[in-house]
């Protein structure tokens, strides 16, 4: 049975440790079972994102939508920051490397209000459920170079789009933006 750990660090982010079987084959381990978050909305979307080594994405945030991230492939650094007014780890960064082998083949549960990014360490593919349909209207950004948010994104040079690029500092988004 996989091993679920609240993050002690942000409130409301979970790691799950999945068991994974091997064998000749290779090897199989479930990477969602809605037991493991009980109390949260299902999910009802899944997504693939493919990034080359050196690529920064993020740091994006939504205030209805959660997020279950896993790389299927290579390794990502991924950096959390939480945003909620209300929540007694306000202003907590986390950092967490994930790898589809090895100690860090783990997920990470990201709610709703916590920015979310990550650094491409190798290429990597991360494929993600989100509890909601895609609404631009619930995507925000904030700065991956913020220092407020002091970001270590395990990369020297990113590679940046250019919305990542022009997002926000923190202390400059817009209220309806900031989760309560």
């Amino acid at each position: 049975m996989a091993r679920t750990t609240p993050s002690d660090a942000i409130a409301g982010v979970v790691v799950v440790e999945p068991d994974v079987h091997p064998d000749a084959r290779g090897d199989f381990r479930e990477t969602y079972r809605a037991s493991w978050f009980p109390g949260a909305p299902p999910m009802v979307q899944a997504n693939l994102a493919r990034r080359r080594a050196g690529v920064v994405v993020g740091l994006h945030h939504h205030l209805h939508q959660a997020d279950l991230w896993s790389v299927a492939a290579g390794r990502a650094r991924v950096v959390l920051h939480d945003l909620r007014r209300s929540s007694p780890t306000h202003g907590t960064t986390l950092h967490l490397d994930l790898a589809a082998d090895g100690p860090d083949a783990r997920l990470v549960y990201v709610p709703p209000g916590v920015a979310h990014g990550f650094a491409a360490l190798t290429d990597v593919v991360l494929t993600y459920l989100v509890d909601r349909t895609y609404d631009p209207a619930d995507e925000w950004s904030v700065a991956w170079d913020d220092p407020e948010v002091a970001a270590d994104w395990g990369v020297p040079s990113p590679v940046v789009s250019d919305r990542d690029r022009s997002a926000p500092r923190r202390a400059s988004l817009p209220p309806e933006g900031v989760p309560a």
